[in-house]
């Protein structure tokens, strides 16, 4: 299940220990020497791509937000880097009008450190991955990806290593959180995306969804995508134990129609199921891992005000953003270029109401677990809607274009970085 998924109750926090302090005679600690654990507050993290921010909130209630995080304190300095390089600059150009939209993407993913001192955030138009130091807001390490575009992350569950996707080279960087160094890469289908750590951290799952900055988005040119697939690999020795080619297995469900770019997905609790969108569809389909098959499809309304035209819709997103909740009955999906999100009962498939949003671009879940956070790229806002009762509970105000929403810890006290 992925981390975003689990809260709190699997993110581990590791402190140093203290120094023992000598006592003749004896081997036992004073209790002056014993260590504390620093108090931590659960937060919620959201990504303002076009801002170069991380607004801090509440991960309950009423979303209320604590502090900002400016993630690009390093601007001219990597501006600099990629003025003086023609390569780099074709390619930070490249990123402004493809997938940007027009604008630089200096945030796509991030989570905090364990122990809640640092954020980590995945820079696309910088090509790194950096931490950040929440108290002082300056870098700590930085690690740039291969290619030149870093994308989504994903933690695992014992919040020691972060995995990266580097989209223009079809890699898949595994670091470690607290120093940045690498711990292992493997090679992934085109343009990987989505990482998904599975079984306690034992595997790493990843979705490649191939070109996607292209208007060759007709059926008929799907071939043109690239080689897209899930890529599962070992977490001890990043080797592929697994491909997953989910065009023969929507072919055999009947499902020719359907791209095979597998966008944001949500595992069950125990994992036995997967939920995905691919591009181009306004709904989701089910995945039986044991029996390796894809077994039931949701199609959801479409609304009549988004055109039909494939090449008006972001990076061949239809919906893009799903999340389950912590019972694994009801899954929350971001309706984005249809302009809503909605609660589906896993069981029946029945969609609740349509709750009105400005393209929501993830879906994630709240830190009690009753809630379905979407961000609102559209709005500059972020969402609760109910996972009971379907309805919206709660919006705040936030940076510009918010994508990705992830729960992590910092400090009980914390407001913001000090100044600099």
């Amino acid at each position: 299940m992925p981390p975003e998924h689990r809260g709190s109750t699997r993110m581990m926090l590791s402190l140093a220990a203290a120094v023992a302090l000598a006592v003749t005679g004896s081997t036992a600690v004073s209790a002056s020497a014993q260590p504390k654990t620093a108090e931590l507050r659960e937060v919620m993290f959201v990504g303002n791509n076009w801002d170069g921010t991380a607004d801090v909130i509440k991960s309950t209630g009423d979303l209320a937000r604590i502090g900002r995080i400016n993630v690009i304190p390093d601007k001219d300095q990597r501006l600099t880097e990629i003025y003086l390089n023609p390569i780099k600059l074709a390619f930070f150009l490249g990123i402004r009008l493809g997938p940007g939209e027009g604008h630089d993407q200096f945030v796509d993913d991030m989570y905090s450190t364990p122990d809640g001192s640092a954020i980590v955030v995945s820079r696309p138009s910088f090509a790194d991955v950096v931490s950040i130091d929440v108290a002082t807001g300056k870098v700590n390490w930085r690690f740039p990806v291969s290619g030149f575009r870093a994308d989504h992350m994903a933690v695992s569950p014992d919040g020691k290593r972060v995995a990266v996707s580097a989209s223009t080279s079809n890699t898949v960087h595994v670091l470690d959180i607290e120093t940045g160094k690498q711990l292992g890469s493997f090679s992934a289908g085109d343009k990987p995306h989505e990482n998904v750590f599975t079984d306690g951290g034992k595997y790493l799952w990843n979705m490649s969804i191939g070109e996607v900055n292209t208007d060759l988005d007709d059926p008929s040119m799907d071939w043109t995508k690239g080689d897209r697939h899930i890529t599962v690999v070992d977490t001890n020795t990043y080797r592929q134990v697994k491909v997953i080619d989910m065009r023969e297995r929507l072919d055999a469900f009947g499902r020719k129609d359907l791209s095979d770019a597998v966008r944001p997905v949500a595992f069950t609790p125990d994992e036995s199921k997967l939920y995905f969108q691919v591009s181009f569809f306004n709904g989701f389909l089910e995945y039986d891992v044991a029996k390796d098959k894809i077994t039931r499809a949701k199609t959801l309304p479409k609304n009549p005000g988004t055109s039909e035209d494939r090449t008006t819709w972001v990076n061949d997103s239809r919906h893009h953003g799903l999340s389950m909740s912590p019972d694994g009955k009801k899954l929350c999906v971001a309706g984005t270029m249809d302009d809503y999100a909605t609660v589906v009962d896993r069981e029946s498939l029945q969609e609740g109401p349509l709750v009105p949003t400005s393209k929501p671009y993830w879906a994630t879940v709240s830190g009690d677990g009753t809630s379905c956070v979407v961000s609102e790229s559209g709005a500059d806002r972020v969402t609760a809607i109910d996972f009971g009762t379907g309805e919206k509970t709660a919006s705040v105000s936030v940076g510009d274009h918010p994508q990705r929403v992830r729960i992590g810890h910092v400090a009980a006290d914390w407001t913001g970085p000090s100044a600099s």
